[in-house]
């Protein structure tokens, strides 16, 4: 092969590389908006879009494993209100810690409500998997029942209000307003990240979430338990929206019930966005890091140029739709 041909085999291959498109669409989305408001490229806009993508990202990281292996949770977003509201619940009426708490008497109490976050998160993940696995209900309509059944629960925990507690805001402030666009709760976040992101595609856990949503009888016959993997699987994605709503509870001061309200449609627009197949056996963490990423560009831009925050959900819609046809399109192409 020539030089001039291995040129063109790298760049064609660069070009084709689902991770070089995603970068390329946010350098793309950056420059537009900066040229339309220039207030756009700064720290303070990269720490509004990195806070946004804080929470989401998390639960879009627990659906990438679920899409992975074939399914679905529309949970996530129910479970952020209801773990916010049970962990503020525990600090402010069980452990006696108010919102008067000195922020530096504060990190104790939220050490808890992060374990009973997670915990919450996890059960309503196992419960999921029970319907899904012994009633043999589709992941579709179990998730569905679990969301309506977290929203209720959340309203009759908090009687329809926020539950204020014990907080530090500077958790969620920048580090530098200069300079320095990251949180403290961004960065462990993004640990978070790092560490879902190894097991999926480093260790076996990750392989076997693979084979289940590439072909699951295949994967039983290879003598996985798929059953006790896919509850793994919903836990996990149930304890990721319960620390979400961990997050969200720093963010605003206060557990409520409605704080993770849609936040199902941005977890799975993520989701698609970054490459990850909703038919099962295909999508990366990365792909979900620059999608969150993308989503949530999108909507900051957006708004600083003018456009009405109602529009929010109809561009998250379209992303979603044109993620998937663009899924579809490639299929179709490699077919050919």
């Amino acid at each position: 092969m020539t030089d001039s041909n291995q040129l063109v085999a790298k760049v064609r291959g660069l070009v084709s590389n689902q991770a070089s498109i995603l970068v390329g669409v946010l350098a793309v989305l950056t420059i537009v908006f900066t040229v339309i408001e220039p207030k756009f490229f700064s720290v303070a806009t990269a720490n509004n879009i990195l806070t946004d993508w804080g929470s989401v990202v998390l639960i879009a990281v627990g659906q990438t494993f679920v899409v992975i292996s074939g399914g679905i949770d529309l949970s996530v977003g129910a479970i952020i209100g209801l773990s916010g509201v049970v962990s503020a619940y525990v600090m402010a009426n069980v452990m006696g810690y108010t919102s008067g708490t000195p922020a530096q008497d504060a990190y104790w109490p939220l050490l808890v409500g992060t374990i009973v976050s997670v915990a919450v998160g996890a059960v309503v993940g196992l419960v999921n998997a029970v319907l899904i696995n012994k009633t043999r209900i589709v992941p579709f309509i179990a998730t569905l029942a679990t969301m309506g059944a977290c929203l209720g629960l959340s309203v009759i925990f908090s009687s329809g209000m926020p539950i204020g507690g014990p907080n530090d805001f500077n958790l969620i402030a920048a580090m530098d307003y200069n300079t320095n666009p990251f949180s403290v709760v961004v960065i462990l976040v993004a640990v978070v990240v790092a560490i879902a992101g190894l097991f999926l595609h480093k260790a076996r856990f990750g392989l076997y979430t693979y084979a289940i949503g590439s072909n699951s009888f295949a994967a039983r016959a290879a003598g996985i338990n798929v059953e006790k993997h896919i509850t793994k699987i919903y836990a996990l994605s149930g304890a990721l929206s319960g620390l979400a709503g961990m997050y969200v509870y720093i963010r605003l001061g206060a557990g409520s019930p409605s704080s993770g309200t849609g936040r199902e449609l941005d977890a799975i627009a993520a989701v698609v966005i970054g490459g990850a197949s909703l038919m099962g056996g295909v999508g990366r963490i990365w792909g979900t890091v620059l999608g969150t990423l993308i989503l949530f560009t999108v909507q900051s831009g957006l708004i600083m140029i003018g456009v009405a925050p109602d529009w929010k959900k109809v561009v998250v819609a379209v992303l979603i739709a044109a993620a998937v046809a663009a899924q579809t399109l490639q299929k179709k192409n490699g077919q050919r």
